[in-house]
């Protein structure tokens, strides 16, 4: 059944994430699986800094930012109170600020991209954790490596000494009806079980970051272990 992927407004951000978190909860119980194996990222996109301490308050563990320059600004007001992720498309020229600000990666897609992160890290003396992000639908508008090329690329990212691949990511085509986009999360889970079975050094397949506000409970029943939820927790963005 498709829930509303748009927060309450009657409700306070505490309230939204309680909901937001009761769902997940269920979901992940409706597939047989323990709650506490999927983590939620709240994404703080456009979000001010003092909603987002709101947010912090009221439990949010990890938060999703989509650019670099918006999140140096948050951590800087908000400090280390959680853990930051990079979700959004990631410039190779701004590996360097981001090795420094995230503690996971979501968006790595190419090579180029994942020697520079790796080069950066080294210079900080830091392993950055990332996710290969895969484009499943195959859609122009969006980043992410082609599915056909993403084992590749993992077996490439694998040699780099300060990148730990610890697994993927998608951003699957915007349905109206989550069931419609199960199929491509059934598919980011299957791939990432194709690349754990090719057992290389270094390379974990544990993490599956896919889900969104509209479509989070199809994808933890087909395995996500990270959904990124704003909307449903701060409102539609302005």
């Amino acid at each position: 059944m498709c829930r509303s992927a748009v927060a309450n407004d009657s409700m306070s951000i505490a309230d939204n994430l309680k909901t937001v978190m009761d769902r997940i909860a269920a979901a992940a119980q409706r597939a047989g699986r323990d709650p506490s194996s999927v983590r939620l990222v709240v994404v703080t996109k456009t979000v001010d800094a003092e909603r987002v301490r709101e947010a912090v308050a009221a439990g949010a563990e990890v938060l999703g930012e989509n650019r670099v320059q918006e999140a140096k600004e948050k951590i800087e007001k908000l400090g280390r109170t959680a853990s930051w992720h990079l979700i959004g498309h990631l410039q190779t020229n701004k590996a360097k600020y981001a090795v420094k600000l995230f503690d996971l990666i979501h968006s790595v897609d190419d090579v180029e991209l994942a020697r520079e992160v790796d080069r950066q890290a080294a210079r900080i003396g830091k392993v950055q954790d990332v996710l290969i992000e895969v484009s499943i639908a195959g859609e122009a508008s969006k980043a992410g490596v082609a599915m056909q090329e993403a084992t590749d690329l993992v077996r490439k990212a694998a040699t780099l000494k300060n990148i730990s691949i610890k697994g993927l990511m998608t951003i699957p085509p915007f349905l109206d009806d989550p069931e419609a986009v199960r199929p491509y999360f059934q598919k980011l889970r299957n791939l990432a079980a194709s690349i754990a079975n090719e057992n290389l050094p270094g390379v974990s397949m544990q993490k599956l970051s896919m889900g969104m506000s509209g479509d989070f409970e199809v994808a933890i029943e087909e395995g996500a272990t990270m959904v990124r939820v704003g909307t449903a927790i701060f409102g539609a963005r302005q």
